[in-house]
């Protein structure tokens, strides 16, 4: 249910009287935002990950803790990173990588869609050992598994590998 502000305005000079209702919608925190999705295309290179951070930015919502958008954000980088670099290794500069953001009222999902092999997610980050201390790589996989309440990565029905990253939060705090 929608909760609204009234405010009255009387105006009285010399018998006239000016009366002001004005009516606006309050934002309540208890309210659901609606859900909110975008997608965007680009090609496999790096250099696209300064576009895709851009666009990324630009969906940011006031009512989502900045902590938890910023954590977000580094995780949708890495995932993307890991696209062209791994998964689109040997593929062409023009191979296209999807991304899709879906805003709920209480979760982030974050998808990246590529081209590359499959590849058993679940089963690399149960064999592999922790990363040694400065290595120039190896963690991005890690810390999308930390910032994620779920992560996924599956073959779909057309031959590509959707990256699935879930991020829950309290709209509250």
């Amino acid at each position: 249910m929608a909760k609204f502000t009234v405010q009255y305005h009387y105006y009285l000079p010399k018998h006239r009287l000016t009366f002001l209702l004005r009516v606006s919608k309050l934002k309540d925190s208890n309210q659901s935002l609606e859900p909110r999705q975008a997608r965007i295309q680009v090609n496999t290179g790096l250099i696209a990950n300064d576009r895709v951070l851009s666009w990324f930015e630009g969906l940011y919502e006031e009512q989502i803790p900045k902590r938890l958008w910023l954590q977000c954000e580094l995780a949708l980088a890495e995932g993307f990173t890991n696209a062209v670099r791994h998964a689109h290794r040997e593929l062409p500069p023009d191979s296209p990588i999807d991304l899709e953001v879906s805003i709920f009222s209480d979760s982030i999902e974050i998808r990246i869609w590529d081209f590359g092999p499959p590849f058993d997610l679940k089963g690399w980050l149960k064999k592999q050992p922790a990363p040694k201390t400065y290595a120039g790589g190896g963690r991005g996989l890690r810390l999308m598994r930390a910032i994620a309440d779920d992560i996924s990565y599956n073959r779909t029905n057309d031959d590509r590998n959707c990256l699935l990253i879930v991020k829950n939060y309290d709209p509250e705090s």
